[in-house]
């Protein structure tokens, strides 16, 4: 393995830092630091301006929109985002649901969605955990019934992220009892609006609001709106939730956090020294 840093990846560094200075306004980045949960405002701006730029999307391919970068230029482009305050991009869209999409939706849907991802236009919400399925997600129970050219979905959803915010929701329900836990489970999209859906906040301890509970009351789906087979959402849930999982690393948000750390403990003072010179304190960090 070679560990010698490529001059083009150092040129694409300083390439990104240009662009955010130029573009990333100073009062927007000051809101971001203060660690509040993001105004959807200030991240459909963010997303806009990266989205004329052709970075809104950074892990996607080329081919749906995206600027097709190397796993190194995408941690980059992220690092140096965070680092200058700049709001995180929605996760339920382009991190979540639009890979689904372009991987397993139908042409209609990759039409229909992927721009409005890209762009920012369209925020998303999440419906996978419910009060009985969190760790263990093949026993939900929230039903979905064909009935002609709908499906007929009941049931409730619990810590839906971005719900609150959401023009669209992804969830999973369950078409079939009869078959093992796994493979009775569809994915579905619909419209946050729909007759019969229901969201409720979920405060959290920090006083912010990005989690909902969500009551399906027989509210109508259209079959178009099933992402690839019905019966196959456990594999398309998987999917998804390797895309969370490498995502909830947060390495260039916690970097972001460590330096802010480093210069308050370079400025705060114990008995008049620095508390960063305290060896108990520094071996922590």
């Amino acid at each position: 393995m070679d560990f010698q840093r490529d001059p083009a990846d150092d040129a694409f560094r300083e390439e990104v830092r240009g662009f955010i200075a130029e573009n990333l306004p100073a009062e927007l980045a000051a809101r971001t630091r203060l660690g509040y949960h993001p105004l959807k405002a200030d991240t459909q701006y963010w997303t806009s301006v990266l989205h004329r730029r052709g970075w809104s999307v950074p892990h996607w391919p080329a081919a749906y929109g995206g600027p097709g970068f190397t796993p190194l230029q995408r941690h980059i482009f992220e690092e140096e985002c965070f680092l200058a305050g700049a709001p995180a991009l929605s996760t339920q869209g382009p991190f979540l649901v639009g890979p689904v999409i372009y991987t397993y939706g139908t042409q209609a849907q990759k039409d229909r969605y992927l721009p409005g991802i890209r762009s920012g236009a369209e925020f998303w919400g999440q419906g996978f955990s419910e009060p009985n399925a969190g760790s263990d997600l093949a026993s939900l129970r929230t039903r979905a019934v064909r009935d002609g050219d709908h499906y007929i979905v009941n049931g409730q959803k619990t810590w839906s992220s971005e719900a609150n915010l959401a023009d669209q929701v992804f969830f999973l329900a369950r078409t079939d009892t009869e078959a093992k836990p796994q493979r009775g489970i569809s994915f579905f999209l619909i419209d946050a609006n729909a007759p019969g859906l229901t969201v409720r906040p979920i405060i959290s301890l920090d006083v912010g609001h990005s989690l909902n509970e969500m009551y399906f009351d027989n509210v109508r789906v259209p079959v178009e709106n099933l992402v690839g087979e019905e019966g196959r959402g456990w594999s398309y849930a998987k999917f998804l939730l390797e895309n969370e999982r490498a995502f909830s690393a947060e390495v260039p948000r916690n970097k972001r956090y460590f330096e802010r750390l480093r210069r308050i403990a370079s400025q705060e003072l114990a008995q008049g020294t620095p508390v960063i010179r305290d060896p108990r304190f520094s071996g922590r960090m």
